[in-house]
């Protein structure tokens, strides 16, 4: 998706061009602008325009109805569409020969990024630096003819327009809620319930009524299954028979560190009647409070000192915490530094006070 103002361009990809990518793409150009234009033209493009009747100057008028999401999105920006006519490329100006340009210029050779976030942020750079480039026959850059234009953008709203496609579904019994083909698993407590799907150009929320239950990046597929592990922890606490074949742990299970599987095999060793499963469970279940490092390193320290349990990891997640609320410097050689801290300097050399013992004493007369 490509927009421009005053030969000033935006350009973001998405994976699809579903209405919700095609308006957050208006959000992310109002956002990078700084404000809204007061006009904005468009082709005549199925995503704002519902119905499109008569032909153009010469015959009837030509009749468009846009589509009501579209309407209320401009309604809240508040900006006026064109519509170019019908089959006339040539009337919208530069916008085909800039879209040629940034193909061009921006996507040869084709960059290789992990995700479209990435791929995003590349293009955002390229778009910024577009801003010293001089337009043939203008006497000045791209970022001094938008500086000169910039204020005639009508301001920003409060807040953004919510740009996603909302739905109602019933929970299914394997708790997941399908919206186009796709499952998205939500938590178990939850039941067979219906519950609101708001799909947005990246990403899946679920929510009963104002509380979001469960966020999922947006599947484009077909007929897929996207789970959050966590989501199962607590059915899979209540049958550890189950755990080695739940499918919701496959993929999660092919990137544990090593880790994982080493303290659940210590587990099960230590309590091979399914205890040692469900303790395993017990720790899985504290991502869900801390992150997904710290429950690593918390793993890994209790193997190393042979504390292996969920308590024993407890342990050492919360003298991560500790540690970063409070951090005390230390020397290679083990020391501590204590100038930065006066309140501990004086641990240990407090007078001893045995007034307490007395009274116990005098008690037991």
């Amino acid at each position: 998706m490509r927009l421009c103002y005053s030969h000033r361009p935006f350009v973001m990809a998405f994976p699809s061009q579903q209405q919700e990518c095609f308006l957050y793409g208006h959000v992310k150009a109002f956002e990078h602008f700084g404000g809204v234009p007061a006009r904005i033209s468009y082709d005549n493009m199925t995503t704002a325009v519902k119905i499109i009747k008569g032909e153009r100057a010469g015959g009837p008028r030509v009749h468009r109805r846009e589509s009501s999401n579209f309407t209320a999105f401009r309604s809240h920006y508040l900006f006026t569409s064109h519509f170019c006519p019908p089959r006339k490329a040539n009337e919208k100006g530069q916008v085909e020969h800039g879209v040629g340009f940034s193909r061009r210029n921006f996507m040869v050779p084709i960059p290789e990024v992990r995700s479209f976030e990435d791929l995003n942020q590349y293009v955002l750079t390229q778009c910024l630096r577009d801003d010293q480039r001089q337009v043939h026959r203008e006497t000045q850059t791209i970022g001094q003819a938008w500086e000169q234009e910039r204020p005639y953008l009508r301001p920003l709203p409060a807040f953004e327009y919510e740009c996603c496609e909302r739905t109602t579904v019933r929970v299914t019994p394997y708790s997941q809620a399908t919206f186009d083909t796709n499952r998205y698993s939500l938590p178990v407590r939850i039941g067979r319930r219906e519950v609101t799907v708001k799909a947005f150009a990246f990403h899946i929320d679920i929510l009963d009524r104002s509380t979001l239950l469960a966020r999922h990046p947006r599947c484009y597929g077909r007929e897929q299954d996207i789970f959050d592990p966590l989501h199962y922890l607590p059915l899979l606490e209540q049958r550890p028979g189950a755990f080695d074949h739940a499918k919701p742990f496959r993929r999660w299970r092919e990137t544990w560190p090593q880790s994982y599987p080493q303290m659940l095999a210590a587990l099960k060793q230590a309590w091979p009647d399914g205890r040692g499963v469900q303790e395993f469970i017990r720790i899985l279940a504290l991502h869900q409070d801390y992150p997904a490092e710290q429950v690593q390193m918390a793993i890994e320290q209790a193997l190393a000192y042979g504390c292996i349990h969920l308590d024993g990891v407890l342990h050492f997640l919360h003298d991560q915490q500790a540690s970063l609320e409070t951090p005390i410097e230390a020397q290679p050689e083990g020391k501590v530094i204590l100038a930065n801290h006066p309140h501990l300097q004086e641990i240990g050399t407090q007078p001893i006070d045995l007034s307490c013992y007395e009274r116990l004493l005098k008690q037991s007369w």
